[in-house]
């Protein structure tokens, strides 16, 4: 996700439910038949409040988890560089999945520090592709690269966050071999559109690109995430929860958006939150409150008390 607003991350807002009335067995008093070993929840809109803050109810719930014995694995569209919010609350492994599944990042260094374990990048000539035909799809479409280390786009890219590019040129001379972007790998292209709706530009480019990359959002804005192909965080959930042993029946999640569906239907348990897009929800098998009522502590709170 590049907004880094405080805005709220769905494009319709269903009502919410009460916190107690979390949609799930746990909260019928029922144990779920398989222990959860991991919890992998999504950042904004989902465990951040809309200011952006980690509130100090879920700080102390993610060290609860964490000290019985659950992982706990932030899976987000942010780039590793905008991880600071989080990594004082990184516990043990401390690694993150950013991205939208493009890296699995070392936080322990503090922000700036960083380190790549894993990355998953897009092809240049995927990329190419995938920026042509999103275009012949829909005109107007303009661009920006996020790469392991920096970030470029077009002249007419919107201005949605408050950093600045590292290069301002058109995205064919930015891909280009000798291009600003040659030097590291891609970790994903973005695509805006000034006029579209949010979910229709989703289905448009969809449809245009095929199999040639991953496309999701996250953005309230028409604002599409791009890929490599089969690149999502579920996919690159499902690979560090193997080199743990863990199974999905195992994976507790949690997330707001659609680039947070494969993972809500990948996991054993998920829940969408109360300000959830209406396509997360339908992925979800439970629901909790919205983000600023700190809808993943209650799930987690609940699932400790449950192993009481």
């Amino acid at each position: 996700m590049r907004d880094n607003d405080p805005v709220t991350s769905a494009t319709r807002q269903p009502e919410p439910p009460a916190p107690t009335q979390l949609s799930t067995s746990l909260a019928q008093g029922g144990a779920p038949v398989v222990p959860p070993r991991l919890i992998a929840t999504d950042l904004d809109g989902t465990l951040l409040h809309d200011d952006k803050s980690v509130s100090p109810r879920t700080v102390a719930a993610l060290a609860a988890a964490e000290e019985a014995g659950i992982e706990v694995f932030f899976v987000t569209g942010r780039p590793a560089r905008w991880m600071g919010v989080v990594s004082d609350h990184v516990h043990g492994h401390g690694l993150a999945i950013c991205g939208n599944g493009a890296a699995v990042v070392d936080l322990h260094g503090g922000p700036g520090a960083h380190r790549f374990v894993k990355v998953r990048d897009l092809a240049r000539e995927n990329a190419l592709d995938a920026v042509r035909l999103v275009r012949e799809a829909a005109p107007g479409t303009v661009y920006a690269v996020e790469q392991t280390y920096g970030f470029h786009q077009e002249p007419d890219y919107p201005k949605l966050h408050m950093e600045a590019p590292d290069t301002l040129a058109p995205v064919e001379d930015l891909l280009a071999p000798g291009g600003s972007a040659a030097g590291h790998p891609i970790l994903k292209i973005l695509a805006a559109h000034p006029t579209l709706d949010p979910d229709a530009f989703l289905t448009v480019a969809r449809l245009a690109v095929g199999d040639r990359a991953t496309l999701t959002r996250s953005s309230p804005s028409a604002l599409l995430e791009i890929s490599g192909p089969g690149v999502s965080k579920a996919s690159t959930l499902a690979l560090c929860c193997a080199e743990r042993g863990i199974s999905h029946e195992e994976v507790v999640a949690f997330g707001d958006m659609p680039n947070d569906i494969e993972m809500l239907t990948w996991a054993g348990q998920s829940y969408a939150m109360g300000n959830a897009h209406p396509d997360a929800v339908a992925a979800a098998s439970g629901r909790t409150a919205a983000n600023n009522e700190d809808g993943v502590a209650v799930v987690i709170e609940r699932i400790l008390g449950e192993r009481r």
